[in-house]
């Protein structure tokens, strides 16, 4: 119905919605024009999934979080700490005997060994459970992730790019801290041979080599952690229930390693060659436990990432 109020008419739905006759013949103009033909895929014709989502997109996103930023700021603090320690200690350089601790003031390479030493059983395991644990499971928290696959992007992009820059951001933390305590231990400790407890002395050069190697070792081992942690990302509302869980399993399977009443039921634990890199400062090297460690990475991790696209692929997204 209308109505005349001075000389201007208002026109009025029966249901009371004020409708003004110009927005309805822009918007009748606007859908005229919306491309409604389907592809063979049954996609709006010019949709293309491999533009949604993008790598440099999650990248720059997930660089812009606090934890981010937290995190790769105490992986590059955590050398200074070191030597802070050493010198409220005292520790003697001109060591040349001893343990991995006793050895670490003995020149930069052994630096690093100390510094990939004393991470490698908390530290390391939780930057790559934080990474992979938090980055569907936040989305969930955020309520964010059904407007993600709504936008749409395929459920196995999502997992797919989340995943990839997870990996990147976890191997350039764990890059991050053998490259800082290089420069550290170069400065407070000299550019000397790496020293083993047994005795070996390895040139600064090979010894290079050889912390490349372990960081590479370290990245690929880690794998499983990153499995498992994605896997209870998607299982999950809660990013610290994911993270947690990664970190908690890791750290009884370190327990379980110690008790040697197991045997040889030890060598199936994802961290028992954990510390197998170790293995490379020695002039004469012993492949096997590192190949053991790779092989054991791979077969958990990729049955960890199988589950977890299988249990994404057909969660109910509710939040």
């Amino acid at each position: 119905m209308s109505k005349t109020n001075g000389s201007s008419p208002v026109t009025r739905a029966d249901h009371g919605v004020h409708t003004d006759p110009a927005a309805l013949l822009e918007l009748t103009e606007v859908a005229s024009h919306e491309r409604t033909e389907v592809g063979p895929d049954g996609a709006v014709a010019g949709y293309r999934a491999d533009r949604t989502l993008r790598l440099g997109v999650e990248l720059k996103r997930q660089l812009k979080r606090r934890r981010t930023q937290l995190m790769l700021g105490f992986v590059a603090l955590l050398p200074f700490i070191l030597v802070i320690a050493f010198e409220i200690g005292q520790a003697n350089p001109n060591r040349r005997s001893g343990g991995f601790v006793d050895l670490a003031t003995a020149s930069a390479p052994n630096f690093v060994v100390l510094a990939l030493f004393v991470s490698g059983t908390f530290l390391l395991p939780m930057i790559v459970a934080l990474f992979y644990g938090d980055t569907i499971a936040s989305e969930a928290s955020w309520s964010s992730l059904k407007y993600l696959l709504a936008m749409p992007v395929p459920r196995h992009r999502v997992l797919r790019q989340k995943a990839i820059v997870s990996g990147i951001l976890s191997a350039v933390a764990l890059i991050l801290l053998p490259l800082v305590s290089l420069v550290v231990g170069v400065i407070w400790y000299g550019a000397g041979d790496a020293i083993s407890p047994t005795g070996d002395a390895v040139s600064f050069s090979d010894s290079l080599v050889a912390m490349g190697l372990a960081t590479i070792y370290i990245i690929l081992q880690l794998a499983w952690v990153a499995g498992l942690a994605m896997l209870l990302s998607v299982a999950t509302d809660a990013p610290l229930g994911a993270v947690g869980g990664a970190v908690i399993v890791a750290i009884v399977s370190q327990i379980l390693d110690q008790i040697t009443a197991l045997e040889g039921l030890r060598d199936y634990l994802p961290t028992h060659f954990a510390f197998s890199w170790m293995d490379l400062i020695s002039t004469d090297i012993d492949w096997t436990n590192m190949a053991n460690g790779m092989l054991s990475a791979a077969l958990y991790g990729t049955v960890f990432f199988l589950l977890a696209g299988r249990r994404f692929a057909t969660k109910d997204i509710t939040s």
